[in-house]
């Protein structure tokens, strides 16, 4: 076997988080702020006194998308701050999963000689600029670009589903959830419970980590039990149990070769090596899916970590909504009471939008600093259960070459599809239900339910219930059964949508 020139072994060397609680608005940090002080604290962390070097090395940088303060030119802010332009620097596109794939394209640059030093970065000030909002104050930041580049839901669905509304991930993601329960043999009551105590033992990291934005730690019982403060989002999902986005964080990965830590004197016990990834995706429309129990992109990407690396000592699974960890935890074989968590979930943590999985590296980076021979899981995802990337750290240098494989398992993942069911738009008559939600307003009462049912002929449709229909929402949100294969009437209402109701 040949040996890898350290010239060629990527290595995290720094990373760091912010956090902004400010005591007022006028003292909040933006977005670009936060960036530059994660990215600076990145290379403080990685080299100390050798920072600055290890700054004018920089010739990689992505910033993730951001949402809550957008830049018109965010290259150009950030660069300018830290007083250096990278001859590559990247905004990103959207997903939960970016920071993850940036780190991997990183690697694999470094891998193939060209690029020496690389950063990713990202922050959102959603907390401070929604409170500035409802306070009518404004904040003395850099001008606000146009957000015309971010893409919505609206963008990304089918147009039956942004007729019913169902185009957020709050919404869509429960469409899974349900599914997978009645595929798992589980009653909803079960179901709930399972997620309850998985975000439970979510908070208890995140209550032990000083970056996390809550520090409370949540019983089983407080997250499954709707209340005032815990109100109903879409079933079976209370407000607990779904992503805070309302946060100011910002964080940064810094990688290296290993010949250029070596060469800035950092200290091969902080190093982590990348020793692979792995990446697969769903079809972006998700009623263009054949089924929704299960993801074979999220499948293909875990099973190809776990084969490299036969175990793990830690791991991050991505946890937007309770259904990605759950599924995930199946796929990797894992116990019910593994931790599944580094730094406290999207819940708990924070959810900085697309940049939580540059957190979870970092606090990965920090556990695995601490172990010999350590390995860990960093699984991000994005979208509608539609993007999925994994990467395999280590505290130990890999045997082989990571230029040798970009990680692409979207042919394991294709392997695994059936027939996608013809989406129809008219029908009048009976169908069963294939998965569904219930949707409440923010006073805790149903603004509608929706059903994905399949007719007799086996095509698929998209119906709602409407928030009068107390017998069919009955039926819906039972403890004890689930709806999944019940047959209701589906007819055409004065809307002109379809509606479900349960016979």
């Amino acid at each position: 076997m040949a040996i890898v020139s350290p010239h060629r072994i990527p290595v995290i060397v720094g990373v760091a988080d912010v956090i902004d609680r400010p005591a007022a608005l006028a003292q909040a940090r933006e977005p670009a702020t936060l960036m530059v002080d994660a990215l600076l604290g990145a290379l403080q962390d990685a080299a100390g006194a050798a920072a600055p070097a290890l700054l004018t090395a920089l010739d990689s940088l992505n910033i993730v998308a951001e949402h809550s303060w957008p830049y018109d030119e965010p290259s150009d802010v950030v660069s300018a701050r830290i007083g250096h332009m990278p001859k590559r620097c990247i905004y990103g596109t959207a997903g939960g999963e970016s920071p993850v794939r940036f780190i991997h394209e990183a690697a694999l640059r470094i891998a193939a000689g060209d690029s020496v030093v690389a950063a990713v970065v990202g922050a959102e000030s959603q907390h401070s600029v929604a409170a500035a909002s409802k306070q009518s104050i404004q904040l003395p930041w850099s001008p606000r670009g146009s957000n015309a580049g971010l893409l919505r839901g609206k963008d990304l669905c089918h147009p039956i589903a942004i007729s019913h509304g169902m185009t957020q991930p709050a919404h869509v993601y429960p469409l899974y959830e349900n599914a997978a329960t009645a595929a798992w043999g589980q009653t909803p009551g079960e179901a709930i419970r399972e997620s309850a105590e998985l975000w439970s033992a979510f908070s208890r990291v995140s209550a032990e980590n000083p970056c996390a934005w809550l520090k409370q730690t949540y019983s089983a019982e407080q997250l499954a039990t709707p209340t005032q403060d815990n109100r109903p989002v879409a079933w079976p999902y209370t407000k607990h149990l779904v992503a805070n986005p309302f946060v100011n964080q910002g964080a940064a990965v810094v990688l290296t070769s290993l010949a250029k830590a070596r060469e800035l004197g950092i200290s091969e016990e902080r190093c982590v090596f990348i020793h692979g990834g792995a990446r697969a995706v769903e079809p972006r429309d998700y009623l263009q899916r054949d089924q929704y129990q299960r993801s074979y992109a999220q499948e293909a990407v875990l099973a190809a970590m776990l084969d490299a690396a036969g175990r793990f000592d830690a791991v991050e699974l991505y946890s937007c909504f309770p259904i990605v960890p759950k599924m995930a935890r199946r796929v990797l074989a894992l116990p019910a009471n593994a931790r599944l968590t580094s730094i406290g979930g999207l819940s708990f943590f924070g959810a900085p939008l697309n940049n939580y999985m540059t957190h979870a590296a970092a606090g990965l980076v920090r556990a695995l600093r601490n172990q010999r021979n350590g390995r860990a899981l960093l699984y991000g995802q994005g979208k509608f259960v539609t993007k999925h990337h994994a990467l395999l750290l280590s505290s130990s240098a890999p045997a082989n070459d990571l230029a040798t494989s970009d990680g692409d398992v979207q042919p394991q993942a294709d392997r695994q599809r059936h027939p996608v069911p013809e989406l129809i738009g008219d029908h009048n008559g009976p169908a069963a239900v294939e998965t569904f939600t219930v949707v409440y307003g923010r006073g805790s009462d149903p603004e509608f339910g929706t059903v994905l049912a399949r007719t007799a002929e086996g095509r698929r449709l998209m119906a709602r219930v409407a928030p009068t229909d107390s017998s069919s929402l009955q039926v819906l949100t039972s403890l004890s059964t689930t709806p999944v294969g019940r047959v209701g009437q589906v007819t055409r209402g004065a809307d002109h949508l379809l509606y479900w109701t349960v016979t």
